[in-house]
């Protein structure tokens, strides 16, 4: 049974694995306001045992990005087109887009690890999505691309981050400055993907994935993803301390002395 689906969003639950799934085909699962409120409830709806949550596209495209129809004078039924909110005051402004930003933030929890499969298109939005997630298992028919400054934008829905992270700066600038696609055994190459498969396989490499997380004990994943996010805020000194102090917490947990 789905714990939620509306506005483009799915959200179902077997045991300790959480799945959420794009569920717009027509439009390529293409993003507005409403889905990334749905987005953000559905991070809400986790149920505290989950240990592994699954995001994909249903049909061709994981994502074609940002609905165009948000750019029209129209926009979307019953929200302000995105021209409107141009037109605000500036904390207004910011308001609105740290809302949208909601809906790609809860992935990099600390208590979950998160997995996009990814398959066809994954542009702008779609993009930043895919890159919101701890991991991507991409098929071998992807193609990632950053569009916001085509259309005069910036992404700003905390794709900069980790794209920055995961290829490094000169890169990343070129990926955004130009807009190209970036395919699948480029992708891989540069580190965007973990692994690339036939688009045939890639549900069930999600699941092997999956398996393979699920394997040791939960604290000991949640305090290892801890240290691996915070390692680059920190320095060796900084960061060697934190690792004594998890493996502390570990090691008494382990003996039964934890609080």
């Amino acid at each position: 049974m789905a714990l939620l689906d509306k506005d483009g969003v799915r959200l179902t639950v077997e045991d300790t694995v959480a799945t959420v799934t794009l569920t717009n085909p027509a439009k390529r699962n293409a993003q507005s306001p409403a889905l990334w409120r749905a987005l953000t409830e559905a991070g809400q709806l986790l149920p505290g045992n989950v240990r592994v949550v699954v995001l994909s596209g249903e049909g061709q495209s994981f994502s074609a990005g940002l609905d165009r129809q948000g750019f029209t004078p129209e926009g979307f039924e019953g929200e302000p087109s995105f021209l409107d909110l141009a037109r605000g005051s500036d904390e207004q402004l910011d308001a609105t887009i740290a809302g949208y930003q909601d809906a790609f933030t809860w992935w990099r929890r600390n208590d979950i690890i998160t997995i996009a499969a990814v398959q066809g298109h994954a542009i702008g939005a779609g993009f930043q999505l895919a890159l919101a997630c701890d991991l991507r298992v991409v098929a071998d028919d992807v193609q990632f691309a950053m569009r916001e400054t085509s259309l005069g934008l910036v992404p700003d829905l905390t794709g900069t981050h980790p794209l920055v992270s995961l290829v490094g700066y000169a890169r990343a600038l070129e990926i955004c400055a130009t807009g190209r696609f970036v395919h699948a055994e480029e992708a891989e190459r540069i580190g965007l993907a973990n692994l690339v498969v036939p688009a045939a396989e890639l549900t069930a490499a999600v699941k092997d994935l999956t398996a393979a997380l699920l394997a040791a004990p939960r604290d000991a994943v949640v305090e290892t993803k801890a240290l691996l996010r915070g390692a680059t805020g920190r320095d060796y000194e900084e960061q060697r301390a934190a690792e004594r102090a998890a493996q502390a917490r570990r090691l008494r947990d382990l003996a039964g002395l934890s609080d």
